[in-house]
C-alpha cells in the first residue's frame, strides 16, 4: 500500500510544449513532470486518486540536466523525470479544476 501523502507529491505538474500539445489533441496522451524516484505504478495510482480517471498506459523517461556556463564556472540544471500518460477513451484531465 502506498502512503496517501506520497501520492499527492508524485505529480509535480504538466509539461507544456509543442509536442505535448499535439499528443493531447491526437493521442489523448498527457505529459507530466513527476518525482525522479516514482514508479509507473505509483504514477498510475496518483492519477486515479487525484483526478479520478482511468489510465491506459504510462511511459517514463529521465531527462538529463543541461550544462550552463557562466564565465569560468560550469553548472548543471537538475535531472528530472517525465511521464507520458495515455488515457482511456472519453477520459480527460482538467488541471485548472472547475473554473466558472
Amino acid at each position: 500500500m502506498i502512503n496517501e501523502s506520497r501520492l499527492f507529491k508524485i505529480l509535480l505538474g504538466p509539461h507544456i510544449s509543442e509536442k505535448s500539445t499535439i499528443l493531447i489533441e491526437n493521442n489523448n496522451t498527457v505529459v507530466l513532470r513527476v518525482l525522479r524516484n516514482s514508479s509507473k505504478y505509483e504514477i498510475k495510482k496518483a492519477i486515479k486518486k487525484i483526478f479520478n480517471i482511468e489510465v491506459n498506459s504510462i511511459k517514463t523517461l529521465l531527462i538529463k540536466g543541461k550544462k550552463k556556463r557562466r564565465g569560468n564556472k560550469i553548472s548543471y540544471s537538475s535531472n528530472w523525470k517525465k511521464a507520458y500518460v495515455t488515457l482511456k477513451k472519453g477520459q480527460d484531465i482538467n488541471f485548472m479544476g472547475s473554473v466558472e
